[in-house]
């Protein structure tokens, strides 16, 4: 009997080749889409889940509650790491981890690499699970002048991996600069690692250079514990946060933990609660990846039922011969089941050749890796479309009556037209909404890229600053803005689109409710901070060196003035960590962090320390000033590479999400589209066949070929025109519902649903017309001749 069905199926494929081919193009492409989503979205939710303490592996989250915001951080006191499994018994292990900015790293052979380190504790090892290659897990990070190396930065380094314990290395960085030993060498982090490093040092070393470390009031390194089983997590919240509040004095703090894994999906705070991030889109192309799936199934689906005419004969003949109907149904649903198989074959290949390609819009390094638990589900995909394409043709086929198909009575019922009709406005109604999207998704990266940010970024790049910049930085900054096509050079420090401090120790000044205590950013700026930016200054002045008593003042933004409820703040006195400052000026509102986040009060204080340089280039001069800097820096500051970043850069680092998703929103609304024009065509070309001779009979009695191309696509324009109605209220609701994560976006414009729509409708008028019109264009005569 398998044999038999199969036989049928390849003489059926050879009698309907047109249709069995958009069968397999619909059915491949859309598995194409799934596929690409499924490697994609494993990849994003298998992101730290390797390590063997997973289930019971937390980070502890530092929360402080303030007047204007509730706001989190990942920083948290020194002391706290070692504290925590002294006196709680419910963790077993913690450590401190800190990252650095990339150092320089020499073996003394004269090479030397810019290398990403951690600080770590001793129980690192024992928490994470990074493969020790060489050394013991319990010690490696013991001694103070310990180092530990990734197998990729020794072959770097030494040429080899094995017998490196021992050697010394030399680390240039700063206030961190010495000698150190290599204790261990681990296997360097898979991609799915949030972690990424190449060098690990004792924490204990840093917390010695860096004596602020020690200080409960000082929040600086990550902390990770992993639990004991069964650990009750809200109990230890709250023994948390007791405990950081008597040992810091501050009740406006609190500590909880989240599970590490769970950090890269739902990364974001708002308010001090865990709220969504990446699951958001995880979500989104879960559902796109079924949608287009679905429009695929429905192309087989239609054109399996509009075409159940040509095999009338077959039904009747086998069950006047007895076969039952639940046969014949399962030998529709093997054929639907073959025709998956044979598209998922397709897919595959094609999944293969375009890879690299998509990778490459991703980000990532997705591999297609043929396990069995692959294989398992692609062949489970594979059934579950045959029989989600199959079941309704199967049943619909097989429960024809024989007598009536052997005397040729084969009507269409009007419930499987309304079905057909039905699935196609489904389709279009779909890709409706993906259109819709791609174009908010488009306006809102266009509107990010072009709102004044209250800054000039372009042509400003940023460098670190190490060696003899970091000793000598106003005789740096001179040298640098002798350069031909310099105009500006500053230093501050953190990162400017984002990594700021905030705190809540700005206060006292005049009207204060002395039950507020707002939260603010704070940047610490060299001289030329706020012109070499293009800042406005709104009141009062910037600082500088004409002014020796700088250090005592402080700069704030037009939203700190506003929630301070000043009216004259220039020349005014606050109290800063228990300091007086005077307000020496006011600078418009910039972003300083992503238009997902509102501007927060903030203030500028004048500060040497910063670990940046940055220096802005004259538009048209690029090229050649990038060559005079970098000649510079290799005679002024030798041992140290010229590596610099552009600000533009890093901005648009912070939308490298949503710049990604527009352009992969981008590639599955045209699959969708292509997929719901070939059921489209397919259709039209069967009603075409089926109403040849009723177009014949027209045309004999006089009917244009226009009248008739009309006729033809009128009926499929209208299921296109109710799609576009049924759509386009669901693309509003979902764009703002997007649009709510950012705290500015564009307003929602009549055009962008038109747009769509009219797209739509003229994909689809295109598909259909290109077949009514070589119908309505045929001879009469031969559609006639048969009658």
């Amino acid at each position: 009997m398998i044999k038999h069905n199969f036989i049928l199926f390849l003489r059926n494929i050879r009698q309907n080749k047109n249709s069995f081919f958009i069968n397999i193009v619909g059915l491949s492409t859309g598995l194409i889409c799934f596929l690409f989503i499924a490697l994609w979205i494993e990849d994003e939710i298998s992101v730290d889940k390797f390590h063997q303490n997973d289930s019971r592996l937390y980070q502890v989250m530092k929360t402080n509650k303030s007047s204007n915001r509730n706001f989190t951080s990942e920083w948290t006191p020194g002391p706290l790491a070692k504290t925590l499994p002294e006196e709680m018994p419910e963790i077993v292990y913690a450590t401190n981890v800190l990252s650095e900015e990339n150092g320089i790293i020499s073996p003394g052979n004269g090479k030397e690499i810019r290398a990403r380190e951690l600080y770590a504790g001793k129980d690192f090892f024992n928490i994470f699970s990074f493969e020790l290659i060489d050394g013991n897990k319990d010690e490696v990070l013991s001694g103070n002048q310990a180092v530990v190396i990734s197998d990729k930065l020794a072959l770097k380094l030494f040429g080899t991996s094995e017998n490196i314990i021992g050697r010394d290395l030399e680390w240039k960085q700063e206030e961190l600069s010495g000698n150190y030993t290599i204790s261990g060498v681990f296997k360097a982090p898979p991609a799915s690692s949030s972690l990424q490093f190449d060098v690990i040092y004792s924490y204990e070393e840093y917390k010695d250079r860096v004596p602020d470390n020690y200080n409960w009031t000082y929040n600086d390194p990550h902390t990770y514990v992993v639990l004991k089983e069964g650990a009750n997590i809200e109990a230890l919240n709250s023994k948390m946060t007791r405990l950081i509040r008597e040992r810091s004095n501050d009740e406006t703090s609190s500590l909880f933990l989240t599970l590490f894994s769970s950090k890269h999906l739902y990364g974001k705070y708002e308010n001090g609660v865990q709220a969504e991030g990446r699951i958001t889109y995880v979500r989104l192309f879960s559902v796109i990846a079924i949608l287009i799936l679905l429009i695929a199934c429905i192309n087989f689906i239609n054109l399996s039922t509009a075409q159940a005419s040509k095999r009338i004969k077959e039904v009747g003949v086998k069950k006047a011969m007895g076969i039952k109907r639940r046969s014949l149904g399962f030998q529709f649903l093997g054929e639907s089941i073959m025709t998956s198989f044979l598209a998922l074959l397709t897919a595959l290949l094609f999944v293969v050749i375009f890879l690299p390609q998509f990778n490459q819009i991703v980000g990532k390094e997705l591999q297609l890796d043929l396990q069995w638990p692959h294989i398992v589900f692609l062949l489970a995909v594979s059934l579950l479309v045959g029989l989600v394409s199959g079941s309704y043709p199967a049943l619909y086929l097989s429960g024809f009556k024989p007598v009536s198909l052997l005397k040729g009575k084969f009507t269409t019922r009007a419930s499987e037209l309304w079905i057909r009709q039905g699935l196609v406005i489904f389709q279009f109604g779909v890709s409706v909404v993906l259109i819709v999207s791609v174009i908010v998704i488009y306006q809102q990266i266009e509107y990010i890229q072009t709102k004044n940010l209250g800054y000039e970024k372009d042509n400003i790049i940023y460098l670190r600053r190490e060696g003899k910049m970091a000793e000598k930085l106003e005789t740096s900054l001179n040298e640098i803005k002798n350069i031909p096509g310099v105009t500006g050079a500053t230093s501050y420090a953190h990162n400017l689109t984002g990594d700021h401090g905030t705190t809540i120790g700005l206060d006292a000044w005049e009207g204060k409710d002395p039950e507020d205590n707002i939260a603010f950013s704070y940047i610490n700026a060299y001289y030329d901070f706020i012109e070499v930016l293009g800042m406005e200054l709104k009141e009062g002045r910037s600082f500088s060196r004409d002014f020796s008593t700088d250090e005592d003042k402080i700069i704030l933004n037009e939203t700190a003035v506003a929630q301070m409820g000043l009216k004259n703040p220039v020349g005014q006195i606050v109290e800063l960590w228990g300091r007086n400052r005077e307000i020496v000026g006011v600078v418009g509102d910039f972003h300083f962090e992503s238009l997902y986040e509102e501007v927060k009060p903030c203030f500028y204080k004048l500060s040497d320390s910063g670990n940046h340089i940055m220096i802005k280039i004259e538009a048209g001069r690029e090229e050649s000033t990038l060559n005079s800097l970098k000649a510079f820096y290799s005679e002024y500051n030798p041992g140290f590479p010229f590596d610099f970043e552009f600000l533009d850069k890093d901005y648009q680092h912070l939308y490298q999400s949503e710049q990604r998703v527009s352009v992969l929103s981008k590639y599955f609304a045209g699959m969708a589209i292509i997929i719901s024009c070939l059921g489209l065509f397919g259709l039209v070309a069967f009603t075409a066949e089926r109403r040849q001779k009723e177009i014949g009979i027209r045309k004999a009695l006089g009917q244009s070929s226009s009248q008739i191309t009309m006729l033809l696509s009128g009926e499929f324009a209208k299921l296109v025109g109710i799609s576009i109605l049924v759509g386009i209220p669901v693309a509003y609701l979902l764009s703002i519902n997007w649009l709510t994560s950012f705290a500015y976006k564009i307003d929602l414009r009549l055009w962008y649903f038109i747009l769509a729509g009219i797209g739509a409708l003229v994909v689809a008028l295109l598909t259909v017309s290109s077949q009514a019109i070589r119908a309505a264009f045929k001879n009469p005569v031969e559609a006639l001749r048969e009658e």
